[in-house]
C-alpha cells in the first residue's frame, strides 16, 4: 500500500440529508455528464455520517475505477469549496489545453449561429 492509501483524512466528508437525496436523485434520473455522476458516486461512498458509508479513498478508487487523487481531490474540494461546486466543471486556466475562443469571439460566434 502506498501512503496516500493509508493516510488519514484530513477532508471528511459528511453530508446532509437533503444532499444525498439529490445525489441519488442525480445518479438514478436523467442524462448528466460521467464526470458528473462519477462525483456524486465518489460522494456517496465518502460520506462518513451515521447513514453513508465512509469508505477510505483507496476502496472508492477501486469500485468506481478511478485514482485515487481522484477521489481525494473531491472531498477537498467538497470541504473547501462546497456542494454545488463539486458537481460543477471548473475550468483551469492552467490546463494544457488552452481555450478556442474567448469571451468577444465566443459572443460573435453565438450571434452568427
Amino acid at each position: 500500500m502506498s501512503e496516500k492509501d493509508i493516510a488519514v483524512k484530513k477532508y471528511v466528508v459528511k453530508l446532509s440529508d437533503e444532499e444525498r437525496g439529490q445525489l441519488n436523485t442525480l445518479i438514478h434520473s436523467g442524462k448528466h455528464p460521467a464526470r458528473k455522476l462519477l462525483k456524486a458516486r465518489i460522494l456517496l461512498k465518502a460520506d462518513a455520517s451515521e447513514v453513508g458509508e465512509g469508505w477510505s479513498d483507496s476502496q472508492i478508487a477501486e469500485a468506481l475505477d478511478t485514482s485515487v487523487d481522484t477521489v481525494a481531490r473531491s472531498r477537498q474540494r467538497l470541504v473547501e469549496d462546497g456542494f454545488a461546486a463539486t458537481l460543477a466543471y471548473k475550468y483551469s486556466p492552467a490546463s494544457a489545453r488552452p481555450r478556442i475562443f474567448d469571451g468577444a469571439a465566443e459572443a460573435k460566434l453565438i450571434a452568427l449561429a
